[in-house]
């Protein structure tokens, strides 16, 4: 059994039922083969591989806060702090109903590659809860935030651990864990970023994400002598993320056509209403089916089925495993020639399989929705500054970072004998790094 295949399985005896956590390590793991069996003497003897699954710390913890009814509630927090091997750990913080330690650990571990892709120094870490803030009140999410902070403040600090928003955490939730870290430690430092603007935030980080995942897909495009002008593109999502990649799209000249939510999605032959969809989403809070008042010739289905419609690049920016075999066979049969993952992990791995070895272009996520992370590392260096850099600046640096990552994972697929396969060329592209700074730290 090679030296990979054994890590694999300790993986998963020692993690059991962390079924997203073991589909990203197997993922990575198989993507970096070729680098590892080049040095598997070396990698095994410091161990260095079962160094790079188990996270450095893990915390886990509870979170009782009271509702508008004067009743307690109890949460599970988590955070997962993974490697430092080149900065502080970096990540953000997951709200959602579905979250546990597994899920926490799988995005953990892929934020080390994704970090260790911007070039900039960060290290990878997640965390999050079950809490779900749909429903709730601003008082009962103060009171929420307030608590998961007061715990997670001992764990996290400017130079140790910088959380961020995620699924759940927008500007608002931000705002009421960065009142309290403040309040707590007496010390006003960019220990969070996503911040708002008056106190420490970046412009352009909330449009960060999405724009970057357009920025390295027309990228991918160019290098493929393709043009993301005139395309219609299919995007998964109603999120930060999904909002911001449309926009993008349309100002680059391409035409999104869907949009999706937990209920339901969006078909606007004409092209989605970014006004709109924004109007709904981010001041309204309200659920897709609001569209149609806005947009009488769009179409409003529930359930699945987004990626349904004719098109030439699809954007999935919803959630973990959207994407299967079955949305992937419907993709190529629709005329799709592209495929970049604005979310974390958002397809399959038959899927993502099935989509290369038809021919289609294939960004992961780890690459392709790094702008985000990217974004909030250049809010650290503002924060450390103490200065506030322009719109143009900030998403000048964000481009020029997402088109190096594009070059960075297309000339590491090369290297290794894998041209055009991305997934394998972004693995390989951040494990290098990374193998690299863990070595000359020694076993630690």
């Amino acid at each position: 059994m090679s030296y990979i295949d054994e890590v694999m399985e300790q993986v998963i005896k020692q993690n059991p039922e962390e079924k997203e956590f073991h589909q990203a390590v197997k993922e990575v793991l198989d993507s970096i083969r070729p680098v590892v069996e080049k040095h598997e003497a070396q990698y095994k003897r410091d161990a260095l591989l079962e160094r790079l699954v188990n996270p450095e710390r893990q915390v886990k913890f509870r979170v009782p806060w009271i509702d508008d009814k004067g009743n307690v509630k109890v949460n599970t927090g988590y955070r997962v702090q993974f490697n430092s091997a080149i900065g502080p750990y970096k990540g953000g913080i997951r709200l959602h109903p579905s979250v546990n330690i597994g899920i926490i650990k799988f995005l953990g571990f892929e934020q080390i590659f994704k970090n260790s892709l911007t070039g900039l120094p960060i290290g990878g870490g997640k965390g999050g809860s079950d809490f779900d803030p749909k429903g709730k009140s601003d008082r009962e999410i103060m009171s929420f935030c307030q608590s998961f902070m007061t715990e997670l403040c001992r764990h996290i600090g400017a130079d140790t651990d910088i959380p961020a928003g995620d699924i759940g955490t927008g500007s608002r939730e931000i705002g009421y864990m960065f009142g309290q870290y403040k309040r707590i430690k007496n010390l006003f430092e960019g220990t969070l970023t996503g911040k708002g603007i008056p106190y420490g935030g970046s412009l352009a980080r909330t449009e960060a994400t999405g724009y970057g995942l357009v920025y390295i897909t027309e990228e991918m495009l160019k290098c493929n002598g393709k043009d993301i002008e005139g395309k219609t593109v299919l995007v998964s999502g109603a999120g930060n993320v999904a909002i911001y990649a449309i926009e993008k799209a349309h100002q680059l000249g391409a035409k999104v056509v869907t949009c999706s939510d937990s209920t339901g999605w969006i078909y606007d032959p004409d092209g989605i209403d970014v006004a709109a969809l924004k109007e709904i989403k981010e001041e309204n809070r309200q659920r897709l089916t609001e569209y149609k008042k806005y947009r009488p010739n769009s179409e409003y289905h529930e359930g699945k089925g987004v990626w349904s419609v004719k098109a030439d690049i699809a954007l999935p920016c919803a959630t973990q495993n959207e994407l299967d075999i079955d949305d992937a066979k419907m993709l190529v049969a629709n005329g799709v020639f592209a495929v970049a993952e604005g979310a974390n992990m958002p397809t399959t791995s038959d899927a993502t399989k099935y989509l290369q070895n038809q021919g289609v272009l294939f960004l992961p996520g780890k690459a392709a929705n790094a702008g985000g992370v990217a974004t909030s590392a250049l809010e650290m260096s503002q924060n450390s500054e103490r200065l506030s850099w322009s719109f143009e600046k900030v998403d000048e640096k964000l481009k020029g970072i997402m088109v190096d990552i594009f070059h960075n994972l297309d000339e590491a697929s090369k290297m290794y004998g894998e041209e055009g396969n991305y997934v394998v060329g972004a693995n390989i592209a951040g494990f290098r790094k990374v193998a690299k700074a863990m070595n000359a730290q020694g076993i630690v």
